[in-house]
């Protein structure tokens, strides 16, 4: 059929509204590549989107869905030709542009890379755009100088989203140490098995530091978090070790002193997967084909349609949703 579903969002009255409608590639945006997708992800900022918060979108009707894989259908591009498998994440994709809760879509040529053979289109976009976030991040701290050989464990906060989970999987893939902050107790068994050796508590690392230096405790931090939790991160860090910053769902606030930077070296490292120079994006993709344990990774994933994505969106900003959540546009 030439015709595809689609996710549309619509503004009345300064409400965001969501209906299943069907669209042809003449109603898509302009782009190089036109390909048919296999299947897109449920991240953190789709869940934004679908419930009209932080004006990340600001023209309707939209298509939302922040990345995607499928299979190259078209293209006026001398890099991608009709067949290849490919995948997108970041650019604005999902926001800016219609993204991945369609049939379809139609990009430009350089936001996207090719699908590493070792993954299918559902298992990247398992892994998605926060796994891939997960790895940039990874990738940051070992190059800040994280070694296995380092005393002390690695936090992952918001360990049981997608980002948290597939950094757990990777970090302790990598060797390290890794502990695991969550706020539900039904979430600890599930954090065990994907590698994290220790739990910590949301709320004992959840408020603004009580002093500007706590005692030395994290190698390193993966942060999807934010706010009071990232500021406690910096605080407790040890010497010359640094935050991979991923997030705010905490806030932006920062109630943090100079004193972990001039006493301690601390660093914070900034972790943007939109604007993502494409060498490193292809070396990411690289290594998460590499290194997750692809059994392990189906484990955590739920695929879902079309239709369950305004549920779920309202969930997944609640902190209520575990794992990785894949949707089948085509479902």
């Amino acid at each position: 059929m030439s015709d595809f579903p689609a996710l549309m969002l619509d503004e009345e009255a300064g409400k965001v509204r969501a209906s299943i409608r069907r669209l042809s590639v003449s109603d898509l945006p302009a782009g190089d590549v036109t390909v048919a997708i296999d299947y897109s992800t449920l991240n953190y900022k789709d869940g934004m989107i679908l419930n009209g918060l932080g004006r990340l979108v600001r023209t309707y009707p939209h298509v939302p869905g922040v990345d995607f894989a499928g299979t190259v259908e078209a293209s006026d591009s001398a890099e991608f030709k009709p067949g290849d498998k490919v995948i997108l994440t970041g650019w604005r994709v999902g926001e800016t542009h219609w993204g991945g809760y369609a049939g379809k879509a139609r990009v430009k040529a350089e936001w996207l890379v090719p699908l590493p053979e070792a993954l299918s289109a559902k298992r990247a976009m398992a892994v998605g755009t926060a796994g891939f976030t997960a790895m940039l991040a990874v990738m940051a701290l070992e190059e800040h100088g994280l070694r296995t050989a380092n005393e002390g464990e690695v936090l992952v906060t918001g360990a049981a989203g997608g980002l948290g989970s597939v950094a757990v999987v990777l970090l302790s893939k990598l060797g390290y140490r890794v502990a695991a902050s969550t706020g539900r107790a039904s979430q600890h068994d599930y954090l065990r098995s994907l590698g994290a050796s220790t739990i910590v508590d949301r709320a004992e690392i959840g408020a603004p530091p009580a002093k500007p230096l706590l005692p030395e405790r994290w190698a390193g931090v993966v942060d999807s978090v934010g706010g009071a939790t990232l500021a406690n991160c910096v605080a407790s860090l040890r010497m010359r070790a640094a935050v991979a910053a991923c997030g705010n769902a905490g806030g932006i606030d920062f109630a943090c002193t100079v004193l972990p930077f001039l006493l301690r070296g601390a660093s914070i490292l900034g972790i943007d997967s939109v604007m993502c120079p494409r060498p490193r994006r292809l070396a990411a993709w690289k290594r998460l084909a590499e290194l997750l344990p692809l059994d392990l990774l189906d484990s955590l994933t739920t695929e879902v349609r079309l239709s369950d994505l305004p549920e779920l969106g309202a969930k997944i900003l609640k902190g209520e949703v575990r794992g990785r959540v894949v949707v089948d546009p085509n479902r």
